[in-house]
């Protein structure tokens, strides 16, 4: 049980050192439930009930910094894939221009440090899904261009150059295509996401990249054993590439009784004629529906928690972080309903006897430095290598 005492402690560590999270779809949320209208989804007011997200409870969360997500649809391909993305960034755009009292444009870490001087939240973007570039590194360009400072070189799908950890293998990890997406990246200095991607394209990036690499939304293997999270060798490679994996809150990835359960919850959503990550309030209550006769497990902040303690004995204090999936996903540990409830699992995690220093780490300096090291590293590559016009024609050969 939190103390009060605790909670007052974690909230002024918060305070100092707020909380970067890597992975936030709110944009996605806007887009599915009013068709990017602001004026029907203000989130200066709480939308509790609706809504994961909202500024005031960003506040009360002692959100400092929060990566966008500009997700879209592996059902989007092609053209029509690009397209969304773009519209998706606009969105975070009119964000920006709606709230600039609470909100403030981050490209680069030194932004980031002045929001949280000027007591804005730092908001940057992320691409989820290399299919939003449709296998073009001049689209790739044009996204960092538009601010987006990460890209998750899968979905739930393969891409023509990439292996997901939710599909049946095809590549084999990455193409050459897919290294010459993971340079080009580094050159300009966007983060390589490896959230998402199959364990065989984990370690080609990380061989790959010659820059800090994210897992923005995942966990421990160790700890839940489903596709989606991060095995023990890679979490030691990240270590030694410098990169940061951001531990998710999504209970199929994070508990182990709910997987079984998830795969069954899925399958009612389909058999409704629904997709199973539609959050939409008609596809809520078929998910209470089915929930009222098959109860759910339920994961907890002390589920976090023990990810978190098994990251940071194998990655190291330096090389974790957070990225909650709120509002990408139906459920969430009880605690962590919302993106007001960092605060709680700062409490359990001092309790537990992390120390304020690597709170700090965990929270907000991790993520900060792997951003400023990419930087770095792009600085350095840009003087000396120009823009790669590689198509994957010319790469892997025909597109099967």
């Amino acid at each position: 049980m939190t103390s009060p005492q605790d909670l007052d402690r974690a909230r002024l560590l918060l305070a100092a050192h707020p909380v970067v999270d890597g992975h936030n779809d709110l944009p996605w949320a806007l887009r599915e439930q009013v068709g990017y209208d602001l004026d029907a989804r203000d989130i200066s007011r709480d939308q509790t009930g609706i809504l994961h997200t909202d500024i005031p409870r960003l506040r009360a969360g002692g959100v400092g910094a929060q990566f966008w997500s500009v997700y879209v649809s592996n059902r989007l391909t092609g053209d029509d894939a690009v397209s969304a993305t773009l519209e998706q960034i606009d969105v975070v755009g009119e964000m920006l221009a709606r709230y600039p009292e609470d909100l403030r444009r981050a490209l680069t870490a030194d932004d980031m440090e002045k929001a949280r001087a000027e007591g804005r939240i730092a908001s940057l973007m992320g691409a989820e899904g290399g299919h939003s570039i449709n296998n073009s590194l001049a689209t790739l360009r044009a996204l960092h261009t538009l601010g987006v400072r990460y890209m998750t070189l899968t979905h739930n799908d393969n891409t023509d150059w990439a292996d997901s950890a939710t599909d049946s293998p095809r590549a084999g990890g990455l193409t050459e295509f897919g290294r010459e997406v993971v340079r080009e990246m580094n050159r300009v200095g966007m983060l390589v996401d490896l959230s998402h991607v199959a364990a065989t394209t984990m370690r080609d990036a990380l061989a790959t990249s010659v820059a800090p690499v994210i897992f923005s939304h995942s966990s421990s293997r160790a700890v839940c054993d489903h596709p989606r999270n991060i095995p023990d060798d890679v979490l030691r490679m990240l270590a030694a590439n410098g990169g940061v994996a951001m531990a998710t809150f999504v209970p199929k990835f994070v508990l182990p009784a709910a997987v079984e359960w998830t795969l069954a919850a899925d399958r009612n959503m389909r058999e409704h004629g629904l997709h199973h990550l539609d959050t939409t309030p008609a596809a809520m209550r078929i998910h209470a529906d089915f929930e009222a006769l098959n109860p759910r497990p339920m994961a907890t902040v002390a589920t976090i928690a023990d990810h978190l303690d098994h990251m940071r004995e194998i990655a190291g204090i330096d090389h974790i972080g957070i990225g909650g999936d709120y509002d990408g996903t139906a459920f969430l540990p009880l605690g962590l309903e919302d993106v007001s409830g960092y605060p709680y699992l700062i409490a359990e995690l001092l309790t537990r006897g992390w120390s304020e220093t690597d709170v700090a780490k965990l929270t907000w300096q991790n993520a900060v430095r792997v951003l400023r090291d990419a930087e770095a590293v792009s600085r350095d590559l840009s003087t000396r290598v120009g823009p790669s016009h590689a198509t994957i024609g010319e790469l892997d050969g025909p597109l099967r």
